[in-house]
């Protein structure tokens, strides 16, 4: 059995810094034709859709997601359907709602919503999309590979770092998940799964540093897809 990981240090907090930041991509918010919700063990996603829907900046969005490791306890009845009945609890209607309860993984959270969109008549040219914040740079990335003809802008609770981890209440958690989205970033556009992208090398060092203190549990294998 692996030794229990030491509590977050405070270089290990210094080190996520670079991540956080990278991982983001401040696209500026503007309405697009539909929306859609990366399922995730974060509410905070079905937080800021609701918001965003009352401000005008899309008039449907698709909540893709199932289970997975870290939201299997979290939302026992999957993260799309908790995401909707947390968005109709601030306000959305239904109507505005489409739920795709499959996706686990982002790729197929792409391919699924498009699916469900076009069952339900969409055919979007501009698209929200709505993610836990570190995930931004990998969702944009898994949708320009996959679904390249539309215009993307990607949005997020904006929050700082402290801030989310206080939200989520597990920062050992948020280390690790970003730590394993920078190593997707790195090894899936060779897979064919995302489009490429330059990670600067003070990013790099500190996903290093926290890979050897122990941030790994969301490491992907190289012959794993």
């Amino acid at each position: 059995m692996p030794s229990p990981r030491p509590p977050v240090s405070p270089q290990d907090r210094r080190d996520a810094g670079p991540l956080w930041r990278y991982l983001q991509l401040g696209h500026e918010l503007r309405r697009c034709d539909v929306a859609i919700g990366l399922g995730s063990h974060d509410l905070g996603v079905a937080t800021y859709a609701a918001e965003l829907y009352h401000r005008g900046l899309f008039p449907v969005i698709v909540f893709s997601g199932g289970t997975s490791p870290t939201t299997r306890d979290r939302f026992p009845e999957g993260e799309a359907v908790r995401y909707r009945t947390h968005a109709i609890e601030l306000g959305m209607p239904d109507s505005a709602i489409i739920v795709e309860p499959t996706a686990t993984n982002t790729g197929a959270n792409i391919t699924r919503s498009r699916s469900v969109l076009q069952a339900a008549g969409h055919d979007p040219s501009s698209i929200l999309l709505i993610s836990k914040p570190y995930a931004q740079r990998r969702s944009y990335a898994t949708i320009r590979k996959l679904w390249p003809e539309v215009d993307v802008v990607c949005a997020s609770m904006p929050l700082g770092y402290d801030e989310y981890v206080a939200s989520i209440g597990d920062e050992d958690l948020v280390i690790d998940m970003m730590a394993g989205d920078l190593q997707r970033i790195i090894e899936y556009p060779s897979r064919g799964f995302t489009v490429q992208q330059k990670v600067p090398p003070d990013v790099l060092d500190a996903c290093r540093r926290l890979h050897s203190a122990g941030f790994d549990s969301r490491q992907v294998a190289l012959d794993d897809s």
